[in-house]
């Protein structure tokens, strides 16, 4: 009866431990999404921000500041439920604004306009990086999550369901060529 019952805790331990790793590399997990979704939204606030001065700066024609000032306003103010659509229209934008060459060499050669065309095409670029790192951080909570063992003993505790930044962030061609 002995050797039965120091099995069978064995076993319950070995469960036990198992879960608990589970538990923490979920945990773990949640972490990476949040900091993840942290640089994701200063990448984001960074772009909006550049794109926001550069369309004050008067070095763009009247109706492209326009538009590229209230994308980007938009961009900034956007509730948490609007953001991926204010943000995929400031893409959007930003690829109507800079669609081709000479636009792009018009900003570069104003005064002050070859540091802002450099440090947009910068903020321009990270941001689908950082979008990857975290839609790359919440695939991988999903797919742990998925499996039954953290369902049935509930592993997850309250966190909620991790959710993917879907947006429009493909750079403006122009923009992006010429900063290079």
């Amino acid at each position: 009866m002995t050797p039965t019952l120091i099995w069978i805790l064995v076993v319950l331990v070995a469960v036990g431990l198992y879960l608990s790793w589970t538990a923490g590399r979920l945990d773990r997990l949640h972490a990476r999404i949040d900091a993840a979704r942290a640089a994701l939204d200063a990448q984001l606030l960074r772009r909006a921000s550049v794109a926001q001065e550069l369309a004050t700066s008067g070095v763009l024609d009247p109706a492209a500041s326009i538009v590229l000032y209230e994308a980007a306003h938009a961009a900034r103010q956007a509730v948490e439920e609007q953001r991926e659509v204010a943000e995929s229209e400031l893409s959007q934008a930003l690829r109507a604004v800079f669609a081709d060459a000479q636009q792009v060499d018009a900003v570069r050669e104003a005064p002050g306009g070859e540091e802002a065309a450099l440090e947009l095409a910068e903020a321009v670029r990270r941001v689908p990086m950082a979008r990857r790192f975290h839609n790359d951080a919440v695939r991988a909570a999903r797919a742990l999550r998925l499996h039954r063992k953290v369902r049935w003993f509930r592993l997850a505790g309250h966190a909620a369901f991790p959710m993917a930044f879907e947006m429009d962030d493909e750079p403006p061609a122009a923009l992006i060529e010429r900063a290079a």
